[in-house]
């Protein structure tokens, strides 16, 4: 028997949160009970056996975690003791505006306690390698989704809320002191610096960051029409500008296929082929820019209606030789991944990226490098989100040699037109592009991401 998980190559399952919650609509994230398993999915005993087993398989376990807010349910911490026991008193500090809940008062030290003391449960008696926590950004801003007057400034007359700050690094202190090998992530949204840094640099003291910008705004260019990507250009690239300011995750989570967005696969135009053709495309191009990467269950094999917690995914889709070509996709990028240190071993290094080809917006095509810490681990991606393809393209590339496709997302194993640079292969001319000296001449296929990747077996001449 081989783990799901594991056979597409995955390193890690993100639970949505498994702390008890009444309401089955909120997912979790309105829990109540921050100290139990929720009886959903069996008993806390089967919950640490699951973890366990998922150990067993080489699997981390990362668990949603909710130190926000609380659901106003009398059967849960609102008034608790008669008055304003968990929350802040005045509805201005103490009410969440958006989703009707209450907001712990991180004053308290009583309250800091009842929270760190839950965190450190999850991850000390059910052994989880990690914890992903929610809507961080509401936390850190009194006047998040308040209108002037609503909402209390702080003690020296900011929007910022000193005390959940205070808490969100005493929190990833205490878990770095106790679980030094587990990560925490932050769920956050604005551009609150140094999320991600180290909280004796001034930081806040999480490991990653969630990247809400890419995700929303390649999303914003994926849903176009190809004929008015041209016009976004700016949607696929600015990332960039900012990449390395985080340790960032690329997130494609629950939010993205849910409340009428459909899914990923829906969000995709054209016809039917060219909606796979772009969600291969795009889910190439996730995998190649730097950050690491969460796909929500289903994108996978590219489920075709968006999420509902009440029924499971329609796994029959599997029977379709398209569905079947994405799952391949994404086993072989996940192996890829792991196999190209250009891929991953500089994933939060800035010298771990550089533009080719940025600027093309008339064919709506981009071209880049990815390295490694060795000179040798160079990486060439192209991605054309057009559904023409683009015949005898020149790119300049930073090492004279031979070239070698790894992975094309048009292939025919994947449900594509099996386009692409004849044999797979491109040599070096001497020839500038693209600031480089040399460059190599490929055929790149419509609605594609291709990875090119330098034969170690020719000896290394700087082509810069």
């Amino acid at each position: 028997y081989r783990p799901y998980v594991k056979d597409l190559g995955f390193t890690h399952i993100e639970l949505l949160p498994i702390t008890e919650y009444p309401l089955d609509e909120s997912w979790g994230y309105q829990p109540t009970g921050l100290y139990a398993a929720t009886s959903r999915h069996g008993s806390a005993a089967d919950f640490r056996r699951f973890v366990t087993a998922c150990h067993a398989a080489g699997i981390g376990v990362i668990a949603d975690w909710v130190p926000a807010h609380f659901p106003s349910d009398a059967h849960g911490l609102a008034r608790f003791d008669g008055g304003a026991l968990y929350e802040y008193a005045d509805p201005r500090e103490g009410k969440h505006p958006d989703w009707n809940t209450l907001i712990y008062d991180f004053k308290k030290p009583q309250v800091r306690n009842f929270l760190l003391g839950s965190a450190l449960y999850w991850l000390e008696y059910f052994d989880l390698d990690g914890l992903r926590v929610d809507a961080v950004a509401s936390m850190l801003y009194r006047d998040y989704s308040r209108r002037q007057g609503e909402w209390l400034p702080n003690e020296h007359g900011g929007k910022e809320n000193l005390e959940a700050i205070s808490f969100l690094r005493q929190l990833n202190e205490l878990v770095g002191k106790h679980r030094p090998n587990a990560i925490v992530i932050a769920e956050e949204s604005t551009a609150f610096p140094q999320v991600s840094h180290p909280t004796y640099l001034g930081g806040l003291g999480f490991h990653y960051k969630w990247n809400m910008g890419w995700m929303n705004d390649c999303l914003r260019y994926m849903s176009r029409e190809p004929i008015h990507r041209r016009y976004h250009h700016n949607e696929l690239t600015f990332n960039i500008s900012y990449a390395y300011s985080e340790n960032f995750i690329l997130p494609i989570s629950h939010d993205e296929v849910v409340h009428g967005k459909g899914s990923l696969l829906g969000r995709m135009p054209g016809t039917r082929q060219q909606k796979f053709s772009n969600l291969r495309a795009y889910l190439g191009f996730m995998f190649a820019h730097p950050g690491k990467k969460l796909l929500f269950m289903g994108s996978e094999f590219a489920q075709e209606r968006e999420w509902n917690h009440s029924t499971e995914l329609d796994w029959n889709l599997l029977d379709d030789a398209l569905h079947r070509g994405v799952q391949r996709l994404v086993r072989d990028l996940n192996a890829l991944l792991r196999a190209s240190p250009a891929l991953h071993q500089l994933d939060h290094d800035r010298t771990g990226f550089e533009w080719l080809d940025v600027d093309n917006h008339q064919q709506s095509l981009i071209a880049f490098c990815r390295r490694g810490k060795s000179p040798d681990a160079v990486l060439i991606v192209i991605c054309n989100f057009t559904p023409a393809a683009r015949e005898g393209y020149r790119v300049g590339v930073p090492l004279a040699g031979v070239y070698e496709e790894c992975l094309n997302t048009d292939s025919e194993y994947y449900g594509g037109t099996n386009i692409g640079t004849p044999l797979g292969l491109a040599h070096t001319e001497k020839k500038p592009a693209h600031g480089k000296t040399h460059s190599i001449v490929v055929r790149v296929p419509p609605l594609a991401t291709i990875f090119l990747t330098r034969k170690t077996t020719v000896i290394s001449q700087p082509a810069e």
